[in-house]
């Protein structure tokens, strides 16, 4: 895998393919917006989908953990799709995710709009935001805001190649500040030229684009490829 590492307000950082973020100088990884539980909230309004969003999410973040090797996870919030989602979870999904937090030295679930108050029982500590050197971590991106890491808005880009356009996850970033994508199985997407990305990047950005095996940096300019 090819990732991408810039800096961001100063601190060196990695965009990595798997969606994630990576500060290796405190071996803290950042991910966004799991939505555990989406497919049963979805099949409870009578919209069915394939049940195993959760466990695919889990063992993609195993995966990350396991190469990455972080001492600290920070999940930025809507780890959970909604208040009841860890009561539907699969017991051995649990269980896998309690191991994962109980693994590391330090787990921090930053409270999202889906998830105000993130449930009991899977370890790590619970804040509305966090602030380490020069970079504060929340759920939703705040306009003007200065080392910024966020997610929320689960940002996407439309590439045109020669045979057609295609969508792809993505980060975006004007070295200041970065939301990142949507890292849950079936989380979808907003396009990078929403109003919402002009009012945070209304100048030059970078759209890190997740590939199959590598970061794609594309150039974007009010929201819109360059």
């Amino acid at each position: 895998m090819k990732d991408h590492g810039f800096f961001l307000n100063g601190a060196s950082v990695i965009a990595d393919p798997s969606g994630v973020l990576w500060w290796p100088g405190h071996r803290t990884l950042i991910v966004a917006d799991l939505h555990l539980e989406k497919a049963s909230a979805y099949a409870a309004g009578g919209i069915l989908l394939p049940p195993y969003d959760s466990l695919a999410t889990v063992e993609r973040l195993a995966d990350v953990i396991r190469r990455l090797r972080p001492s600290h996870v920070l999940a930025l919030g809507d780890s959970f799709h909604d208040a009841e989602a860890a009561d539907r979870l699969d017991p051995s999904v649990a269980r896998a995710l309690r191991a994962q937090v109980s693994a590391l030295d330090r787990w921090t679930w930053i409270a999202g709009n889906h998830d105000p108050v993130p449930p009991e029982g899977f370890g790590g500590s619970v804040a509305s935001e966090v602030e380490i050197g020069p970079l504060r971590f929340r759920h939703e991106p705040i306009v003007s805001a200065t080392g910024e890491v966020a997610g929320h808005l689960h940002p996407k880009i439309r590439i045109s190649t020669r045979a057609r356009r295609i969508g792809a996850r993505c980060f975006i970033t004007d070295g200041q500040r970065i939301v990142l994508p949507a890292f849950g199985a079936l989380t979808g997407g907003l396009d990078i030229g929403d109003t919402a990305f002009r009012r945070l990047f209304p100048g030059a950005a970078v759209a890190l684009a997740l590939g199959p095996e590598r970061v794609h940096a594309i150039r974007v300019g009010n929201g819109r490829p360059g």
